[in-house]
């Protein structure tokens, strides 16, 4: 199983020390690092400063979002610093939520996300190929554009930078059954926001076509800490935004996911109680079972322990982990290590 470390995205300005956290993970022999975006800092840029300080690891984006950009644009983005870091580049992309597709980006949420999925990595391939022209007539992505508002003057049109790997992996953050059997198909790997390596029936019907050397690589917070509960505290305050308040209360993937887990009452008791201001009691209506299945807390001991049900996990090929602890990290690069 390969280990990546992953940043995310920033809050109020840029995290501090996350190069040299980075070449600490190159230096442990992690695979590869991974940031992201929402509505504040993008995912590509600091990717770029952490590949001129690095020689090695792999660089991905976890996620990139699909709607903050063209596909020939995020095409461009990863063709560019693939070449720039020899060829590192993992590109991760996500779709986002109506909350964000709309209120941030000032776009409409896609009717279709499977379809409007399907045409954005087709045309990314297209890029990346280059072996012709990019030429698609989908009903979300039109190269060249044919709507009634155009010039009716584009024309087909293949990278002047010729791309430096064809086959740049690409994998998507997906949530939905058909979203993840869709990124079976169509990706080499897929981001799963939560794993538990002791329920693998969430997915299972999803992933009965993967084919041979997908890659599936979960999101896992660690928290190295005495306190169990103390160490759950910052994952549940993550899990109370994003069920309660990371999309509509009609429309929310986060808590579709975590009702799947099993966790159907207490996932609308977490909304119910966001909803009414109550964040503090949503946080902790969060279970600490739920927790406990897609994380890794506690002390050494109990982090060994648990860490090897990941690791017999044959669908499990990577663990991007959440941790700025290097004394986490030192742990984890034994545990892999063997």
């Amino acid at each position: 199983m390969r280990l990546g470390l992953t940043f995310g995205y920033w809050g109020r300005g840029p995290s501090a020390g996350f190069v040299e956290l980075a070449q600490e993970a190159e230096r442990l022999g992690f695979d590869s690092v991974w940031t992201a975006e929402s509505w504040g800092s993008d995912a590509f840029t600091p990717l770029t400063w952490i590949a001129a300080n690095t020689s090695r690891i792999s660089l991905g984006t976890a996620v990139t979002q699909m709607t903050a950009r063209t596909p020939t644009a995020t095409a461009m983005h990863a063709l560019t610093l693939d070449h720039l870091s020899g060829g590192r580049v993992i590109l991760g992309l996500g779709l986002s939520g109506p909350q964000v597709v709309e209120g941030w980006y000032g776009r409409p949420f896609p009717k279709s996300p499977l379809t409007f999925t399907r045409e954005y990595v087709d045309v990314i391939r297209q890029v990346l190929r280059r072996e012709g022209p990019v030429a698609l007539d989908g009903r979300y992505a039109q190269h060249p554009y044919r709507g009634e508002d155009g010039s009716g003057l584009g024309k087909p049109l293949k990278p002047i930078t010729h791309p430096l790997r064809a086959d740049l992996p690409v994998f998507l953050g997906a949530e939905g059954p058909k979203n993840v059997h869709l990124t079976t198909q169509i990706a080499d790997g897929w981001l799963p926001l939560h794993w538990s390596p002791y329920n693998h029936g969430v997915y299972a019907d999803s992933l009965r076509d993967k084919p041979e050397g997908f890659r599936i690589a979960p999101m896992v917070q660690v928290v190295l800490a005495d306190d169990v509960e103390q160490a759950m505290f910052p994952i549940k305050a993550a899990m109370g935004f994003y069920v309660g308040g990371m999309g509509a209360k009609t429309k929310n993937f986060h808590a579709d996911l975590m009702r799947r887990f099993g966790y159907a009452e207490e996932a609308d008791r977490i909304q119910e109680l966001f909803f009414e201001g109550k964040r503090d009691e949503a946080i902790a209506a969060v279970p600490s079972a739920f927790v406990d299945e897609i994380a890794l807390v506690g002390p050494a001991d109990r982090i060994r322990e648990r860490y090897a049900a990941w690791a017999a996990d044959e669908h499990v090929t990577d663990m991007i982990v959440t941790t700025r602890d290097l004394t986490a990290l030192k742990l984890l690069a034994d545990l892999a290590n063997g």
